[in-house]
């Protein structure tokens, strides 16, 4: 079931978000609302898949473009309304009049808009044989929304804008939510006679409708799910949106075999995968494409960017980003990995250690106030705490390589670079310049001294 050509609007500003930033690239779950709306059309495979842009028009196109690196990029005038946006784009996109078949119209500020109640629009409108369907949804309070107004057949009539209608009109519960099909050649006359004659100045794209129906019959869809086709104005329907996607997404990791103690507290975003037996702790946050394996334990208070957590693994009141942690493994509490670090199977990284681009071995432990940076530790080595990896020189980041089975003390300072072999101890308070052999012990001497009777009495 093809379409001919998508039309995504997105040229508004969204004034009620009250933000410098254009309303479609806030996000939801870590996507934008137009990247969100983008990914849905785009499950459809048009043939062609447009975005209307105009306010920070720059901003918003390069938003797009980096989401579909196909989007045609179309840029509204300063006419106003969602009419005159599909008039630009149509008159780009349709020069010579040679389109034909479906034509899928939206708004951008949908975040949960779904492909699925795509699909089902797009077949309802070519199995109806309709010019134009719209997606329609009934809600207990449709305020703000236009309404669908229908004749004794069922079939669309108009749509009536808030600002525009009368007392019997704004009864009407049934609510138009900007997604539309029409077939390429009904969408062309229906525009070429939009006006602005209306409360707002404004070329609407519901009076599109109205005039298609004088070319053929006008369909209306019910959307199944009314959270699918909710738009965003301001920030507070954006949070209770993300609130009920959210409420959604754990629940569906609960039903598959993971513990979320308190989904409330629990946020998990779309392309996060949990392994079965997982638990998540409250205050977890999982973002971007972060794994969880089964049984390991993450939380809480605890933060995931595209980290992979290996099976049995532990991490607690901890940051890990880019990073991948191996199974049973200990993380935490207080652990930040910057992107880029390996940790074996059964290691450990404990309070208060920072991690970047290292490399650590299965068995060996990290455990407590540590800086491990741009370093390759081998396996079953312990690290004394306080011991610090200086990796930059002021110029570059230099690595340090430590072997296995290594014991490093309290309060040590590898200079990197500097490699360290297998068996090597390493003394408290040691500070490693230079290369170590395998199965060598090293210390820095310093020579203690002792002040007898330093503080006057009186102060005593």
């Amino acid at each position: 079931m093809a379409v001919s050509a998508a039309i995504i609007l997105a040229a508004g500003e969204g004034t009620r978000m009250r933000s410098e930033k254009p309303k479609v690239l806030h996000t939801l779950a870590g996507k934008t609302l137009l990247q969100r709306v983008m990914s849905s059309v785009s499950a459809l495979s048009p043939e062609l898949l447009a975005v209307v842009v105009h306010y920070q028009a720059e901003r918003v196109a390069g938003a797009a473009q980096a989401a579909d690196a196909q989007a045609v990029i179309v840029n509204q005038d300063d006419i106003p309304g969602t009419g005159r946006a599909v008039q630009c784009a149509m008159g780009q996109i349709d020069a010579d009049g040679e389109l034909t078949g479906p034509v899928l119209i939206t708004a951008s500020d949908m975040p949960l808009l779904d492909a699925d109640t795509l699909r089902d629009l797009l077949e309802y409108h070519v199995d109806s044989g309709n010019g134009a369907t719209v997606l329609t949804a009934t809600l207990q309070d449709p305020t703000g929304y236009g309404r669908i107004i229908r004749d004794q057949n069922g079939d669309v009539l108009r749509i009536v804008e808030q600002k525009d209608a009368n007392s019997t009109e704004l009864a009407v519960t049934e609510v138009n939510t900007s997604v539309y099909v029409f077939e390429a050649e009904v969408l062309n006359r229906a525009i070429s006679g939009l006006d602005d004659d209306n409360a707002q100045g404004e070329f609407y794209l519901t009076d599109a409708l109205e005039q298609a129906t004088s070319t053929g019959s006008v369909g209306a869809f019910q959307a199944k799910d009314p959270l699918s086709v909710e738009g965003v104005n301001d920030r507070v329907q954006l949070a209770a949106l993300a609130k009920q996607h959210n409420r959604r997404i754990c629940e569906h990791w609960m039903r598959a075999g993971v513990t979320i103690l308190d989904p409330d507290s629990t946020w998990i975003e779309d392309d996060v995968q949990i392994g079965m037996d997982a638990t998540i702790l409250p205050g977890s946050f999982l973002q971007g494409s972060s794994v969880v394996g089964g049984n390991a334990v993450i939380g809480p208070y605890t933060t995931l960017i595209d980290a992979r957590i290996d099976e049995d693994a532990v991490v607690e009141r901890s940051r890990i980003q880019g990073s991948h942690v191996g199974a049973r493994a200990n993380i935490g509490p207080w652990t930040y990995m910057r992107p880029g670090n390996e940790l074996g199977e059964e290691s450990k990284a404990g309070a208060f250690v920072e991690m970047k681009k290292a490399h650590i071995g299965n068995g060996t432990k990290v455990p407590h106030l540590s800086y491990v940076g741009d370093a390759t530790i081998g396996e079953h080595s312990n690290v004394g705490g306080g011991t610090i990896v200086a990796n930059y020189d002021g110029v570059h980041k230099n690595r340090t390589s430590i072997g296995s089975e290594v014991h490093v003390g309290a309060d040590n300072v590898f200079v990197a670079p500097v490699t360290v072999g297998d068996h090597v101890t390493t003394g408290a308070g040691s500070v490693v310049r230079h290369d170590v052999p395998d199965d060598a012990m090293v210390y820095s001497e310093n020579t203690q001294h002792v002040v007898e009777e330093w503080k006057p009495r009186w102060e005593r």
